[in-house]
């Protein structure tokens, strides 16, 4: 998806967490391993909440901010994580699944945290800040979610 305004910035984002909600989902039944199994179902529903989560920004962003062209400050590739809905995740141990949704949450974090920087209009300054705080609110409760997971 092409990313040229602050709307495609959030209908992006949240495509990217509904595709790794399916590709978690997806590898849940297929570990071997009971923890990292319930571990990716716990992410996937996660994932899910977010997807919400973001699509209720798409209705209820400012137009003025949602108009407003962002392609001029995207990085080339600002997102690197694994969304090949294949066993990727099956195979790998819950702490390297962990860390592997931690890192893609911090790479939303820090774009968002990039694009408010640039962002040339109050309203969109505003939307990256409502954005920005509810990443930053979910994976904190994510990662206490995930370490009392661990403490079980």
């Amino acid at each position: 998806m092409e990313v040229r305004t602050f709307y495609d910035l959030i209908e992006w984002t949240r495509e990217l967490h509904a595709k790794l909600a399916e590709c978690l989902g997806h590898c849940a039944s297929r570990h071997g391993e009971e923890q990292a199994s319930l571990l990716l179902e716990y992410l996937a529903s996660h994932e899910t909440e977010m997807e919400k989560m973001v699509a209720a920004f798409e209705r209820q962003a400012d137009p003025k901010a949602a108009r407003t062209y962002v392609y001029d400050y995207m990085p080339h590739n600002p997102i690197t994580t694994h969304l090949v809905c294949d066993d990727h995740y099956a195979k790998l141990d819950a702490d390297t699944i962990s860390a592997e949704v931690f890192d893609f949450h911090e790479q939303i974090i820090n774009l968002y945290r990039t694009l408010k920087g640039k962002a040339e209009i109050q309203e969109a300054v505003e939307l990256m800040q409502s954005l920005l705080e509810m990443e930053e609110h979910e994976t904190k409760r994510l990662v206490r979610q995930v370490e009392r997971m661990d403490d079980l």
